[in-house]
């Protein structure tokens, strides 16, 4: 079956349901289990080399952050994102993260303010390598999520960005460049690092707003030209 070939076997000390989980994510972000494709509780058990109980739980907790969807009769589909999804995703953000980055500019600390710099370094320093330079990305998005005090919001976006991230959706060499994202969280550093809580919270909109026009121009190259906000 597609990518099984490359899954990584569990050793049977840590066959737990959150190893598969981890591996089968890691596996859907590679394109190694590609979008659209069909597998299976047994498929993956045999692969991961662990009991199928674990991988079903995997399984299940994977639906939950929709990324696959079970089938009756037929086994797991790898979920693949649409228009329709890309709008919903970016709306959930927008919500959480816009006011994440005004309680930011009004909180952080500053060692917190040293974090997200190097965070933002990171992404300038790994221009060349997309993976690397979307870790620290997230790095940047986390730090800013984590003064709300809120961890159910942190694992929330990351949910939502996994669910981008792994079925290989990215505006990355298709409609813009990596020095264009930068800029992008240039922009919402400086105004966190200034304190002014309503820019930060304009800098976070139109990052988002436009990663989100990006994407549904790149989903439809058809469609007429979407404002900043990815409306038609």
């Amino acid at each position: 079956m597609n990518g099984l070939n490359r899954i990584q076997a569990i050793p049977p000390e840590a066959g737990l349901a959150r190893s598969a989980y981890e591996e089968i994510r890691r596996s859907i972000r590679s394109g190694d289990l590609q979008g659209g494709s069909l597998t299976s509780v047994r498929a993956l058990s045999e692969a991961l080399g662990m009991s199928r109980t674990p991988v079903r739980e995997a399984f299940v907790e994977l639906a939950n952050d929709r990324l696959v969807a079970f089938e009756r009769n037929r086994g797991v589909r790898i979920c693949e994102t649409g228009r329709h999804d890309i709008e919903e995703i970016f709306e959930m953000r927008l919500l959480l993260e816009v006011p994440a980055a005004r309680a930011a500019a009004r909180r952080m600390s500053a060692a917190d303010l040293r974090e997200l710099e190097s965070a933002l370094s990171g992404m300038k320093d790994q221009l060349s390598d997309e993976t690397e330079f979307m870790r620290f990305d997230w790095t940047f998005h986390r730090k800013l999520l984590e003064v709300t005090g809120n961890e159910r919001i942190v694992a929330a976006v990351e949910g939502l960005r996994d669910q981008i991230r792994t079925r290989g959706i990215s505006t990355v060499g298709r409609s813009r460049h990596l020095d264009a994202i930068v800029a992008e969280h240039e922009a919402i550093f400086d105004a966190v690092g200034q304190g002014d809580d309503q820019l930060a919270a304009d800098a976070m909109e139109a990052h988002l707003s436009t990663t989100r026009a990006l994407l549904l121009a790149q989903e439809d190259p058809s469609a007429s030209k979407t404002d900043s906000k990815g409306k038609s």
